[in-house]
């Protein structure tokens, strides 16, 4: 006779696990970490006022439960007077590990989405100017909208393609993946020596340039080439 498991006696109710929806599936990715890499399009670099020769990546965090899926809108965030979109690469990790080798960390991947690494601009650029943490800027609730995830067994590992976002119709950013100064399994690797990386993690991989301020009511569409499109309404 099979026993009950023993309930875990928490004091308070634990918070739900944040997850991914898997494209053409009811299946859910469940979601560890969130990592972003910070200028990793060398036009976005130069724009944000950087040389994009000379530095190493380098990464922030957004927390998981900042995760919009799609079909709700992005609310306007408190605190702040410019919100600005930046269209990226989300890799979903299905296995981590700690000095993952270069030539193997494409192994990790489960599949990929595409997100929109939401930004209170003015917040950032006050930390930045003070030395501060990005957590106000970057790490504020939903500030992470994020697409279906697309396996890797159907969609492979898009290297080169087109990048772009779209507000109510006019292109506002353009690239190429191939344009990425970090490629995924560099990422990946550089990454792991970092942290120990888990399954469940996502990484966003960058924008390229034309990000832009949003405000309530305006469509934004991003797509990737080979990974799909998405459509969120600022409200």
């Amino acid at each position: 006779m099979n026993e009950m498991p023993q309930l875990k006696n928490y004091v308070i109710k634990p918070a739900p696990v944040p997850t991914l929806a898997v494209a053409g599936s009811d299946a859910l990715f469940p979601i560890h970490r969130i990592y972003c890499v910070g200028r990793n399009f060398a036009d976005h670099a130069i724009e944000m006022g950087h040389d994009p020769n000379k530095e190493p990546p380098f990464f922030f965090q957004k927390n998981p439960d900042t995760i919009v899926p799609l079909g709700q809108d992005f609310p306007y965030p408190a605190e702040t007077k410019d919100v600005h979109h930046e269209v990226e690469l989300v890799v979903a990790l299905s296995k981590g590990g700690i000095n993952i080798p270069v030539e193997s960390a494409l192994d990790h991947v489960y599949g990929y989405a595409v997100g929109l690494d939401m930004t209170r601009r003015d917040l950032q650029a006050e930390a930045k100017k003070l030395g501060r943490p990005w957590e106000t800027g970057k790490a504020f609730e939903a500030s992470a909208p994020c697409g279906p995830l697309h396996p890797v067994s159907e969609v492979g590992h898009p290297a080169e393609g087109e990048v772009w976002l779209k507000i109510n119709g006019e292109t506002r950013q353009s690239g190429d993946l191939n344009q990425m100064i970090w490629k995924v399994p560099e990422m990946i690797a550089y990454l792991s020596r970092l942290f120990e990386l888990k399954a469940g993690d996502l990484i966003f991989a960058g924008t390229p340039a034309g990000v832009g301020a949003v405000v309530k009511g305006d469509e934004m569409v991003g797509y990737i080439a080979g990974v799909g499109e998405i459509r969120f309404r600022v409200s």
